[in-house]
């Protein structure tokens, strides 16, 4: 029995520990050999990533480079922008965002000339409503960050919905994928929008540090990158100081030497899930989510995330009753080797592939012993 209900946080599959050591095991070879075939080998492994990133979300080819998180993800698409694209202009934002993006942007608005303006969630609610999103959303946004999935309701934003307002508004909208992709459908080629960044985390079942950047070629030929470097050039091993350019790609976001290591130790995952396929996915882990849904319905305990699974991402979100302590009852679900974790008062819980129903049933049983019934569902 697989109790693992983290893939919000980390995400695996059957098998990962040997592909992930077979990988870096294949690696660390070729890189300790005493040839001249370390740069060649490491830069294709991370091209495969890239590949395989395009692949997942069909975008167009030259378009996605590797960041170290979605953090940097941003911060370089943000310092790359022509300026009156965001000065004396709003940047749009969810109250519901992943809070070091909103860290970023508080820090950048002076700098760059911005209003930072953050949609607050109504009183009570779990997640920012795509109408209120909307609502706040003029021309006078020159940027919009849209949270695909959000880490502590897992809502599930409609993107085609928020994108068709962008275009009419003429903003720049940039959507964050990071807590949906891999268990939700996404595609830039279904859905334009300007720019995306993620990681290859949780859903995707890859390392830190595997953060990809995805920017629109209309977007992507503007922009110039104040983080840049030997990488950001059509040829990085131009060393003519008073004659840099950009590379027409994607390429001119990367800067100095790029890391290798999370790319590689990332690929096993996102080839995985290639295999797998997103329906199956999706399709196993909404069966799961159904089940501890039910039993939140049942038992009267507080539910965070939306009913409905297509405005849900892959996790379930309780909320504790007041006077039961969060980290109480994920120490005893340890104990029972039931692993979830929590923010503030919310339970949150992602089922995946290797979380059996077994361990959903074991996990319904010791909530049902922590937090009690308040009310049952009428029949």
């Amino acid at each position: 029995m697989s109790g693992y209900f983290l893939y919000h946080s980390i995400g695996t599959f059957p098998g990962k520990a040997e592909a992930m050591a077979a990988a870096l095991a294949d690696f660390a070879g070729i890189w300790s050999a005493e040839d001249d075939g370390q740069w060649p080998a490491a830069l294709a492994a991370r091209q495969r990533f890239i590949e395989a990133w395009t692949w997942l979300i069909e975008a167009a080819q030259g378009t996605l480079t590797t960041a170290e998180n979605v953090t940097a993800a941003l911060y370089s698409l943000i310092g790359g922008l022509p300026a009156e694209r965001l000065a004396g202009k709003r940047l749009l934002v969810a109250g519901d965002c992943f809070p070091s993006l909103h860290f970023l942007l508080a820090g950048l608005a002076e700098r760059f000339g911005f209003t930072l303006d953050t949609v607050p969630l109504r009183p009570s609610e779990s997640w920012v409503r795509d109408e209120d999103f909307i609502a706040r959303w003029q021309d006078d946004v020159g940027l919009a960050l849209i949270t695909f999935v959000t880490s502590t309701a897992s809502h599930r934003c409609d993107v085609g919905r928020l994108a068709a307002h962008g275009r009419a508004m003429g903003s720049i909208v940039g959507v964050d994928v990071t807590q949906g992709i891999g268990v939700a459908p996404f595609s830039v080629a279904a859905t334009p929008v300007d720019f995306v960044v993620s990681t290859s985390l949780k859903w995707l079942c890859g390392s830190s540090g595997a953060g990809i950047l995805q920017v629109a070629p209309e977007l992507l030929a503007t922009c110039r990158p104040e983080l840049r470097g030997w990488f950001s050039q059509p040829n990085p091993f131009s060393w003519d100081l008073d004659a840099f350019a950009y590379a027409d790609d994607a390429r001119r976001f990367d800067h100095g030497t790029p890391a290798i290591l999370a790319s590689i130790a990332s690929l096993p995952g996102l080839q995985w899930v290639e295999k797998t396929g997103i329906d199956a996915i999706r399709a196993q882990n909404t069966a799961l989510v159904e089940r501890i849904i039910g039993a939140a319905l049942d038992n009267g305990w507080t539910l965070r995330s939306p009913l409905n699974a297509g405005e849900r991402g892959g996790s379930v979100m309780l909320g504790l009753p007041q006077g039961v302590e969060a980290a109480k009852i994920i120490a005893s679900l340890r104990n029972e080797r039931l692993y979830c974790d929590a923010r503030g008062t919310t339970l949150r819980l992602s089922p995946g592939m290797v979380t059996t129903e077994a361990a959903v049933d074991a996990l319904i049983a010791r909530l049902q012993e922590y937090i009690g019934s308040r009310h049952r569902r009428a029949s």
